[in-house]
């Protein structure tokens, strides 16, 4: 029996050092007796907004209520296609599914795990309305080629920021590719992911780099009437309570939730800088060792998951080895999308995808995550897989 564990995640220092924000952020909401709608939404909006720079910012319930209404409000729907990664977890599909339309699934780059852009024109069609790229793990995709794309083909671009909130764009070649025209990425350099397409779709589920205390999403944009649409959609489609304009949602993000994330959202960019520097210490302490490849240190990525690849078919022992010595992993994602029972036999095959199911493996990561335990995994992992 291995006396240390180590979680995926430890939530705990993150929440000591807010605590007392945290108990004050939640007796305002109690006292205020607004629970729904209140005003720190409308605040955290603002101030989301701001932290983006978009001109609006519409919280919901949950991140797939983001893709979903971000969707509708692009006015998708029944018979279009909307091409996206199969390397990503089920509610980017779904949600365009849930919608009427069709997922065209292009497969990843291994180098980037996202999307590859190079493929994207081949699988444009008539039906064609969007293209929905995922910022896996929290490292921003091809954004550049892909806005020259949209534009070249008169698309729609609805980003998946579920796992990639804080995350900038930069596009440098390692990240987009060599075909990645100079003057878009100079356009788009710096932006906050999210604010680059037509509509940006943010999860707050507990685990994410801006954790709520439950469910939340958000939808960013810059497009007035999106908004607009977007604001009518969350509310059972009303503009006006009690006089319903279109087939909506239930889709609102708590006044508690609103208020933690309010507390939580100054301090985001020091925690993504704690998990790139843990992603830099685990990068350090793997690169000599044989059967794994590491993940790129991409600028402005903010490490989500720090997900490796494990070769020659190793992956499930290391995983096993792993957690008989306390170390708790997890696979994201063991089917990608295009094979998940629901669309099984529907797809040609996305062998990069395929491939990298059988071989990624996601370690622990959280900004506090120390050095003494960083440097316990890597030697675990060097025993399992050189026998040292």
């Amino acid at each position: 029996m291995n006396d240390r564990q180590i979680p995926i995640l430890d939530l705990s220092p993150q929440y000591q050092s807010i605590k007392s924000e945290i108990y004050a952020a939640i007796d305002r909401v109690l006292e205020s007796g607004q629970f729904i709608m209140g005003q720190d939404v409308k605040a955290f909006e603002q101030e989301t907004a701001k932290y983006l720079g978009v001109k609006y910012a519409i919280a919901v319930n949950s991140g797939t209520d983001a893709l979903i209404i971000g969707l509708r409000a692009l006015g998708i729907g029944a018979g279009d296609e909307v091409i996206t990664t199969p390397f990503s977890f089920f509610a980017t599909a779904e949600s365009i599914s849930n919608v009427g339309a069709k997922p065209v699934f292009v497969d990843i780059d291994a180098r980037t795990f996202n999307i590859d852009p190079a493929k994207i024109v081949e699988k444009i069609s008539d039906r064609t309305k969007a293209i929905m790229p995922v910022h896996l793990y929290g490292n921003p995709a091809a954004m550049a080629q892909i806005i020259d794309i949209a534009q070249a083909h008169n698309l729609k671009v609805i980003e998946d920021c579920a796992q990639s909130f804080g995350a900038k764009y930069y596009g440098h070649c390692s990240n987009c590719g060599d075909a990645c025209a100079e003057s878009t990425r100079s356009a788009i350099a710096g932006k906050m992911v999210g604010a680059i397409g037509d509509v940006g779709a943010f999860s707050f589920f507990p685990s994410k780099n801006l954790g709520a205390y439950g469910d939340g999403g958000l939808i960013a944009t810059n497009d007035e009437t999106v908004a607009e649409l977007a604001k009518m959609l969350r509310v059972h489609g009303a503009k006006k309570k009690y006089h319903n304009e279109i087939l909506g949602y239930n889709s609102r993000l708590d006044t508690l939730q609103a208020a933690i994330l309010r507390v939580k959202l100054p301090y985001i960019d020091q925690w993504n800088q704690g998990r790139s520097f843990v992603a830099k210490t685990y990068n350090q302490l793997l690169a000599d060792i044989a059967d794994i490849i590491t993940p790129e240190l991409a600028d402005g990525h903010v490490f989500h998951q720090y997900t490796i690849r494990v070769l020659n078919g190793k992956r499930d022992q290391l995983a096993s080895f792993l957690a008989a010595s306390g170390i708790n992993t997890m696979i994201y994602y063991p089917v990608p999308q295009d094979r998940l029972p629901i669309y099984a036999g529907q797809y040609a095959l996305n062998p990069v995808s395929d491939e990298l199911s059988d071989q990624v493996l996601s370690l622990p990561i959280w900004a506090e995550l120390s050095y003494e335990n960083i440097e316990f995994i890597a030697n675990k992992i060097r025993s399992c897989l050189q026998g040292a």
